[in-house]
């Protein structure tokens, strides 16, 4: 089992404990990994770190931070395969979309050392013999903490427009695969930052994940994980008035209209179902299928089920891997009995594969005849289960839709486009894909909507998330 240490101030250290936790291969449960715990003492020693590098990296020519990003860009594109095996190892992504993350989290760096340089402040106009203007500054010492579902983009979603517009990280990568989190640090510390410019820290959330929330030097918070967490971070956080950028939980309806291409909805929303084995925040929460194509849709769905294939993620013929860990899949299992016993029917899986003994498999899984008041439709599964509601044109979709505490992401699916676009206004939340789902660097990431989270990611609006905006006044008429 290898041992790892964290990466504080340019230096590879144990915690001052000595303690440690193992991180599992979730495809066959075995120990893998030796990670260090922190503690308060060892969050103190980073965020020392990441306060000294500020005013270094921080007052750095934007030119010269960009040129830093485009070789962490670099570094990862060299090392893509090793981190890509990681990715497979560590959280059970089927290796053809692990080396696609792991090129996509360079993308994410080179966007945002392209990007930064453009995002300047304004002038003010307030009349002759004056001049004002709002200029943007980074925040300061920030703290990303980052989920476990997709841990290599996820690292770099943060880090990167965090870093760009010149702010200091203390990264608290999920306990779960903490070492795809290291190895970030790894690839980093070979684009000659300033020691503290970026710090890794591993341990649990609850211990490690609310000393960063409540520490005084620490700036500001990103987060992503769940609402329960996010609140918890929140009030943490809340001690010192620091600012927060959360992306947190999602129940993402579906809407599939009469006339709606069910082929063409299947190839989008049944990948995004299953991919990553249903871990996705954006991924179909509940399905609300008209009554004259529900037959349909069911039966398409499931020969579409049957094409995924469910195995070693090491594999290149593997579509889906296994869950993260026994816990989540439990999880996911309780959710699938409690549908049951509440009326619903489960139509094609909800079990594991017969010809895996090993690891936290779970067939792709359809649930059917399901009730917008049940506890599978109400809550986010996370996990490959399609939950089928059927409605019909007595039903006002509108409110069934927006009826959840959250309101990351809805989909629409129907050819009159028309019909399709007036439901935008109404679908109170904060990214709409009609016919479609894509997620580009360009584009921001719809949280800020109800418990789904905070400020936005992504594109432009995500990266001035980490800036602060300063107001100038200048008197010239002396």
């Amino acid at each position: 089992m290898e041992k790892c240490k964290m990466y504080i101030g340019g230096n590879w250290e144990d915690s001052g404990s000595g303690k440690t936790f193992t991180t599992l291969n979730p495809a066959t449960g075995e120990e893998i990994f030796s990670v260090p715990c922190a503690d308060q003492a060892d969050v103190d020693r980073a965020v020392k770190a990441a306060r000294a590098a500020l005013p270094v990296w921080s007052r750095m020519k934007q030119s010269e931070r960009s040129k830093a990003l485009y070789k962490i860009a670099d570094a990862i594109r060299e090392n893509a395969e090793e981190m890509a095996m990681l990715e497979v190892r560590e959280h059970g992504t089927p290796y053809n979309d692990a080396i696609g993350v792991v090129y996509g989290a360079a993308d994410k760096f080179e966007y945002a050392a392209g990007t930064a340089p453009t995002l300047m402040g304004r002038h003010v106009p307030v009349g002759d013999g004056a001049l004002s203007y709002l200029q943007r500054e980074p925040v300061g010492v920030v703290g990303l903490i980052t989920p476990w579902n997709l841990p290599t983009i996820m690292n770099a979603v943060k880090l990167a427009p965090a870093l760009a517009v010149g702010n200091t990280c203390v990264l608290k990568p999920a306990s779960i695969n903490s070492r795809i989190g290291l190895k970030m640090a790894e690839i980093i510390s070979q684009a000659g930052l300033p020691p503290g410019t970026v710090n890794v820290v591993t341990g649990p959330g609850g211990s490690v994940g609310s000393a960063l929330a409540s520490h005084p030097d620490v700036d500001m918070i990103g987060f992503t994980g769940s609402s329960e967490t996010g609140k918890q971070i929140l009030a943490d956080a809340a001690k010192t008035v620091k600012k927060c950028v959360m992306e947190l939980g999602g129940n993402n309806p579906a809407i599939i209209m009469e006339d709606a291409d069910v082929d063409a909805s299947l190839k989008v929303l049944g990948w995004r179902q299953f991919n990553n084995s249903g871990q996705h925040c954006s991924a179909p929460g509940r399905y609300y299928v008209h009554e004259r194509i529900y037959d349909e849709f069911l039966n398409k769905y499931v020969a579409y089920a049957k094409t995924v294939t469910v195995g070693d993620p090491a594999d290149k013929k593997t579509v889906m891997g296994p869950l993260v860990s026994q816990e989540h899949l439990e999880k996911v299992q309780w959710y699938i009995e409690k549908g049951i016993e509440e009326g619903a029917r489960l139509l094609y899986g909800g079990v594991r594969p017969g010809n895996l003994e090993k690891g936290f498999f779970l067939m792709p899984t359809i649930i059917c005849d399901a009730s917008h008041h049940m506890t599978i439709a109400k809550e986010e599964v996370f996990g490959p289960v399609a939950v089928i509601i059927r409605y019909s044109d007595k039903d006002d979709i509108t409110a069934l839709a927006n009826d959840s505490p959250y309101g990351l992401c809805a989909h629409v699916w129907t050819q009159n486009l028309p019909k399709g676009m007036k439901l935008i206004n109404d679908l109170h939340v904060g990214a709409v894909f009609i016919n479609c789902q894509m997620l580009t660097n360009e584009q921001l990431w719809g949280t800020s909507i109800k418990e789904s989270g905070l400020g936005k990611e992504g594109g432009m609006e995500g990266m001035a998330e980490f800036t602060d905006l300063k107001l100038v006044c200048v008197n010239y008429d002396i």
